[in-house]
């Protein structure tokens, strides 16, 4: 039985995600949100925790215990990324799979992308086995297409349903060894 906890449940793309992590078989699911009332999902087969990214000692609680950190998250995410390695790391979790976004490594980097940026720097620099996820614009297509690119090739293909990008997510939880400290551009191909 893999523990996995979804950092950011309330997201528009956690819904996806979650999701496809219930049809999975052997996955004890925690879900947790700043307000578990904003869970758009299917909660009867999850723990879910109602908690801040910042208040770590809530967030370390959490992550405790855990196999597979998954996160989605806006707002301060040099802080939340700081807390979430801090809190693996003190608790022994190692794989983390986490959101970003196309375009942070574009020169020059446009403001609204530098949290993001932020955020993959501290993984990448954490020691854990992370992948990051760097999707394109998400639709609300009800389609399962998608090509990823290493970190340092051209972003190419176009806006990713987000039913794509929780595919890709399940995949990697099923199968935790793939894709071990890379940093991908997700997107439709084409």
């Amino acid at each position: 039985m893999k523990k996995v906890i979804v950092i950011g449940a309330s997201g528009s793309l956690a819904k996806f995600v979650i999701e496809a992590f219930q049809d999975l078989e052997d996955i004890d699911l925690t879900l947790l949100a700043r307000n578990k009332n904003r869970i758009e999902s299917d909660t009867a087969r999850a723990t879910v925790i109602e908690a801040d990214v910042l208040d770590y000692p809530k967030l370390k609680n959490a992550v405790s215990g855990q196999d597979i950190v998954y996160l989605n998250l806006a707002g301060n995410l040099e802080a939340m990324g700081q807390n979430i390695v801090k809190a693996m790391k003190e608790e022994g979790v190692k794989r983390l799979i986490a959101i970003s976004s196309i375009g942070i490594y574009q020169t020059p980097l446009k403001p609204v992308l530098l949290p993001y940026r932020k955020l993959a720097d501290i993984i990448e620099a954490s020691g854990l086995d992370y992948t990051i996820l760097r999707p394109d614009w998400f639709t609300s297509s009800n389609e399962i297409d998608y090509a990823i690119t290493p970190k340092g090739t051209p972003e190419s293909g176009s806006a990713i349903s987000r039913k794509s990008i929780a595919s890709f997510v399940a995949r990697l939880v099923q199968n935790p060894e793939l894709h071990i400290n890379e940093n991908l551009g997700i997107s439709k191909p084409g």
